[in-house]
Order: structure tokens, then sequence, then C-alpha cells
């Protein structure tokens, strides 16, 4: 059975995946970080005011989404001033393969493998030239993958990135956003019995 945090923990991972280049990376990530670490109460008071600041509308499903993932923690006031609409703009961004493998990415691959449910782990750059922003793309079918998204964030700050983006992916069709970057990506790692059942 799951739990009612563990319901309104998925309802807002699947939300962030959602709102991936449609808010600034660094709130992004502060969000999944508190998610990951069960602060509920920090999200809820961030999220509806981070969406009414950067003017991002959402989807009648995401609305229902944002509604569980802050579970009453919120104004009702605040989560009905969030802005409407009937499609999510398309991400203006480019993604590239790369960048090479390198101790960062080694170090990801180290902790992947380890996951059970994890099963491939790719990675792609979103811009160009020194602003280039490493994205981290995960599919994973086991339980609580905000928590594997928390664990691989830390490790990109260990190694230096101030705002990571790990993208751990839902079962189903991706967002716009994510259909681009997986274009773009390159695989580093997927786990063996799932490239055997492919062939």
């Amino acid at each position: 059975m799951t739990a009612p945090d563990d319901l309104g923990s998925a309802a807002c991972h699947e939300l962030l995946v959602r709102l991936a280049g449609r808010l600034p990376d660094r709130l992004l990530w502060r969000l999944r970080e508190w998610l990951a670490a069960g602060a509920h109460a920090a999200v809820a008071a961030l999220l509806p005011r981070a969406l009414l600041r950067n003017r991002v509308g959402l989807t009648d499903e995401e609305r229902d989404l944002l509604e569980a993932a802050v579970a009453g923690r919120a104004p009702r006031k605040l989560l009905d001033a969030v802005l409407t609409v009937t499609v999510p703009d398309e991400p203006d961004v480019t993604f590239r393969s790369g960048p090479n493998p390198d101790v960062t990415a080694l170090s990801l691959l180290a902790v992947a493998r380890g996951v059970d449910g994890c099963v491939e782990l790719r990675q792609t750059l979103r811009g160009t030239g020194r602003h280039a922003q490493r994205v981290v793309l995960v599919r994973a079918e086991g339980p609580r993958p905000w928590a594997l998204a928390g664990t691989l964030a830390r490790l990109l700050r260990a190694h230096g990135d101030a705002a990571p983006c790990v993208e751990v992916l839902p079962a189903g069709d991706p967002p716009a956003y994510h259909r681009a970057a997986l274009a773009g990506s390159t695989l580093l790692w997927r786990r063996p019995e799932v490239a055997s059942a492919g062939r």
C-alpha cells in the first residue's frame, strides 16, 4: 500500500518533471531537493508562489497534480491565482549530445547501476558555449523516483554544478522538453536485461 505522503510526493515529482524548461533550473533543483528530503511544507510554500512569480500556467491535469502535491498546505487563494493554460508553451531550447563521459558521468553511473528499478542513464547538453547545461535523463521503474533524483542532483552539486538538472522520467510519453532532450542525448548506460528485451 502507498502511504499518503508518497502519493503527494509522486504527484509533486510528476509536476516538477513537467515544469522542466518552464521554471528556472536553480528553483526547480531547490524544489526537488526539498521533495527528496521530505520537506513538504517548504515545497507547498514555494511552488505556487514560484508559478505565479514566473507566470507559468498549468493545464487542468497539472493543476490536479499541484493540488495533490501541496495537499492542503498552501492557501486556497494562492492556488486559485495560478494561471490556467490549455497547452503548455513549447520550451525554446536546443539539446546536443555530450559532454564526453567524464568523472561526473562515471560517478552518476556508479550510483544509478546500484539502484533497483533504474534502467537507463543518458546525458545531454542544453544550449551552447560556456553556458551549456548538463541535463541527466534517467528512466526508472522503482518506487520513490524523487529520492533518486535528489541523490543524483546532490552528486552533480558535489562535482560543481550549481543548478543540477536531473530528470527521472515517469512511464509513458514524456513532455516536449524531455522528448527534445532524449533526441539530443547520449546513452551512458542501460540495464542489460532491458537492452536484451529491446532486441
